[in-house]
């Protein structure tokens, strides 16, 4: 299990904690330190929609002003591989799902039910 995210983000801070309470290996991806590029990017958006993936309540994309842009979903495809701080966080890998965002109701299923 790979978990993607940026340290300082709650999302991917709540999700590590619910990892660690529960036992769940996993490994850490940070953005900031190993950028996703498009070919992940491309992967993950094979698995989940690009309006789940696409962060656009975020600082960053209000501070582009993508908004403004009304951007197709190739060109939201494009500004997450060249700005991450876009991707809604955290992404976990696990198996053959892609996991956005953090709900502990869906972790509890998916990652706890086989523990049972």
């Amino acid at each position: 299990m790979k978990l993607y995210g940026i340290k300082t983000c709650d999302s991917v801070r709540k999700a590590r904690k619910f990892m660690k309470e529960h036992g769940i290996d996993y490994t850490f991806v940070d953005f900031r330190e190993t950028p996703v590029d498009a070919a992940k990017i491309a992967q993950w958006l094979e698995k989940v929609s690009i309006d789940t993936l696409f962060n656009n309540r975020g600082t960053t994309y209000r501070t582009l002003r993508l908004k403004e842009k009304n951007l197709t979903d190739a060109e939201k495809a494009e500004w997450l591989a060249k700005e991450n701080m876009l991707i809604k966080r955290p992404v976990i890998e696990y198996g053959d799902l892609a996991i956005v965002g953090y709900n502990e109701a869906k972790y509890r299923e998916i990652f706890t039910a086989q523990k049972e």
